[in-house]
């Protein structure tokens, strides 16, 4: 896989801590600049991290997955942009605005950085299957997430809530796209 690739992946598994980051903001307003800071900050490191652990999970069955990389690859990228688009075209506001009211601690913004990361994880395994190298990989995927998580900070205080959603449906379809071109070329 080539770095623009390897930024688009990012900038996917990324609409998932952008609409986080985005509810976080929307639901906090008058959060200050360091806590506000420290979601960009967690979400990156997870977002690189998790794929690094798939990585090294999946090489210890990479011999025997070598000949079905692109078909595993499609088959992980797209269930996963599936359920990201699904997510986004099913999102529910009320449980989204429910989740991060009251005040964003750490602890809280962590679990948010992981949960929104497993995804990244799945990824991970399917670049043990290309034998690319991980940690340039996941270096850009959590540059990439830091940076457009910084940008929703912005974003998500001046504009509302209508990006959400479809950061999750973009982010979906790209992933998709991603696997189809591991499965054909």
């Amino acid at each position: 896989m080539g770095p623009l690739e390897i930024v688009l992946i990012g900038a996917a598994l990324s609409a998932d801590a952008m609409s986080v980051t985005l509810a976080n903001m929307l639901a906090n307003p008058g959060m200050t600049r360091r806590r506000a800071l420290s979601q960009p900050i967690a979400f990156g490191l997870f977002q690189g991290l998790m794929p690094t652990i798939g990585y090294f999970l999946g090489s210890l069955a990479s011999g025997l997955i070598e000949q079905f990389a692109g078909v595993l690859t499609f088959v992980i990228l797209g269930i996963i942009g599936a359920k990201m688009a699904w997510d986004g075209f099913h999102e529910d506001l009320e449980s989204d605005e429910a989740a991060v009211r009251g005040t964003l601690t750490l602890p809280v913004v962590l679990l948010q950085a992981m949960a929104t990361s497993i995804d990244a994880l799945a990824v991970g395994v399917s670049f043990a299957a290309t034998e690319g190298n991980i940690f340039l990989s996941a270096s850009i995927i959590a540059a990439c997430t830091f940076a457009l998580c910084s940008a929703v900070l912005g974003i998500g205080r001046r504009f509302g809530d209508k990006l959400g959603a479809r950061a999750q449906i973009v982010g979906g379809f790209v992933l998709i796209a991603i696997g189809g071109k591991a499965l054909f070329f």
